[in-house]
């Protein structure tokens, strides 16, 4: 990936609200994505290493979709180690593996703070790439500014 890499996270996966359908079900193949898809909203949190350090927490309002497409909507904060808060926008798809229970991610990051000293990720294109294991409820992204 090109650009300045501004910060790494590994977050925990803390909680999935399911409408329906649970993701163990997915997951265990017990029941398929319907032709409808699957709505669920997987909470997050873990810490950013890098020129944005901090808490991360948030949501990522997840669709699965029958053809196998994961479409991310993903709403969090970053809390910087200074004390200033951040807003994360992103959307993007998760590619699920056929071997394992992960999937690859691709992000397409919007920040937003008023915050002195951090105005500069207002106006930059941030593109997150990563991987989700959904066993183990571990989600690992690096974040590049353009």
């Amino acid at each position: 990936m090109r650009g300045e890499k501004i910060y790494e996270y590994s977050l925990d996966v803390t909680g999935v609200t399911d409408y329906g359908i649970t993701l163990e079900a997915i997951l265990s193949g017990q029941t398929p994505v319907p032709p409808q898809g699957v709505r669920l909203d997987v909470a997050f949190e873990g810490r950013a290493t890098g020129r944005l350090a901090g808490r991360v927490h948030g949501v990522d309002f997840t669709r699965m979709r029958a053809d196998g497409r994961i479409d991310l909507d993903i709403r969090a904060v970053i809390e910087t180690d200074d004390g200033h808060r951040i807003a994360l926008s992103a959307d993007g798809v998760a590619t699920p593996r056929a071997s394992a229970p992960v999937a690859d991610l691709l992000e397409n990051v919007a920040l937003t703070t008023a915050a002195s000293g951090y105005e500069w990720v207002n106006t930059r294109q941030v593109w997150g790439v990563g991987t989700v294991d959904f066993a183990a409820g571990k989600i690992h992204i690096e974040a590049y500014m353009q």
